[in-house]
């Protein structure tokens, strides 16, 4: 049986934000098998300087990172999509062990099967420290705001 994830491309904007508010509901599990499932078995990712091929280094690479960033919650929203591609802005919020809190910025390229499932994703992120009082996200997003665009700054 053939995985898939719908929905399938080619994305409408109601399918492509559908997707976008998928992938930011699975992050926001913090649960790296769950999110692996959303991708190819040999999917590429570039995530800032790393380069991780598979869903194996998937789930290990998302293992360290909810180990580091605690109380990790995410914002994403579709910038534009054509045919299987898409591209997307977000911001997430954590904190580490030492109770720094930071937001990060950043924009992902997609790239789908037709089965729906992600083959490729590069992230360009930065991290900016913030003070616990700057915090935006309080878990996730609830269902009455899906689809809207999140703030710049």
């Amino acid at each position: 049986m053939t995985e898939s994830r719908p929905p399938f491309p080619p994305f409408t904007v109601e399918t492509a934000t559908q997707k976008v508010q998928a992938a930011e509901n699975a992050w926001n599990t913090a649960d790296p098998e769950l999110v692996s499932l959303a991708y190819t078995a040999d999917s590429q990712w570039r995530n800032r300087d790393q380069h991780i091929v598979g869903r194996e280094q998937i789930v290990a690479f998302l293992t360290r990172k909810w180990e580091r960033e605690l109380d990790y919650v995410l914002r994403k929203s579709l910038w534009g999509f054509r045919e299987n591609r898409m591209a997307v802005r977000f911001q997430y919020e954590c904190r580490n062990a030492d109770g720094q809190w930071f937001r990060s910025y950043g924009n992902e390229l997609w790239e789908f099967t037709q089965q729906g499932l992600m083959a490729r994703r590069e992230a360009s992120i930065n991290d900016v420290p913030i003070d616990e009082s700057e915090r935006r996200y309080f878990g996730p997003r609830p269902e009455s705001e899906y689809g809207q665009i999140i703030p710049l700054w």
